[in-house]
């Protein structure tokens, strides 16, 4: 097996101690890629470092909604000129919207709207994180079409229901399933894993939140995704190789990664 985890934050001081054992885990489980996304624009120097130890790693950044209030044109211009600083950058996330734990929906629509003008202004596909604002997410992203143009990009650690993820694959987004579809009681995110067409199918851990089953309760680590493409893969009637095979290409081509470095990591 031989996956690529499309969302990852192995900057975080949990990793600081034992980052190359983690590494040497998930080469162990035949992970061949990851995609690290930023929470903030200053994470990017720590993550660009790590990238230069890791050949196999490519990162986004980007304004996650919850530091919605950060947002500014200064902050605007860093992300555009940090996205074209290096060519391991391959998009602008995470961003998008998050209506459970705040309460500023006006700030974090424009941190969103924002950076859709920097991604599209780019060329690179958007992280987008979406909690409890699928409906509002999908009229943003409606408007933002009719504005400005379309954008390309992925639905990160997918927690809605079959209706809503075909809202997104209608937007011509990918739909990208964390370690929630192993859990017992996330029936709809189930379900959803069932109908996203395999050509828009990615898998990521999110880590270190969300340990799939049976890692659950401890630090998530890139090499637990092999546990969300056996669930995706159990879900769907398919064979679990294949199934990170045919991941693995999607986020390639979503991502545009550069498979020589995929190679050599391998």
């Amino acid at each position: 097996m031989q996956p690529i985890d499309t969302h990852v934050h192995i900057n975080f001081e949990s990793f600081d101690a034992d980052l190359e054992a983690v590494r040497e885990r998930w080469r162990a489980a035949g992970v061949v890629g990851l995609v690290h996304s930023c929470v903030r624009p200053e994470e990017f120097e720590k993550t660009r470092s790590i990238a230069d130890r890791v050949p196999e790693m490519s990162f986004a950044v980007g304004l996650h909604p919850l530091e919605a209030e950060s947002w500014n044109d200064d902050l605007a211009r860093e992300i555009a000129e940090r996205a074209q600083s290096s060519d391991r950058v391959v998009a602008i996330g995470e961003t998008g919207l998050d209506f459970f734990k705040a309460e500023n929906p006006q700030q974090q629509r424009d941190a969103f709207w924002g950076q859709l003008q920097i991604a599209r202004q780019l060329n690179l596909p958007v992280i987008i994180h979406c909690r409890d604002a699928a409906d509002e997410m999908a009229q943003l992203l409606g408007q933002f079409w009719q504005a400005e143009g379309s954008v390309r990009g992925v639905m990160h650690c997918w927690a809605g229901t079959p209706e809503q993820a075909r809202t997104f694959l209608d937007l011509g987004f990918y739909i990208s399933f964390s370690g929630i579809v192993t859990f017992k009681n996330a029936r709809s995110v189930q379900e959803s894993a069932k109908i996203v067409p395999e050509d828009r199918l990615l898998v990521e851990t999110d880590c270190p939140f969300l340990a799939p089953v049976p890692k659950r309760g401890k630090r998530n680590e890139p090499a637990y995704v092999r546990y969300v493409v056996e669930r995706v893969a159990e879900l769907r009637g398919v064979d679990a190789e294949a199934l990170a095979e045919r991941t693995a290409r999607n986020a390639i081509i979503c991502f545009n990664l550069k498979q020589t470095a995929l190679c050599e990591a391998s």
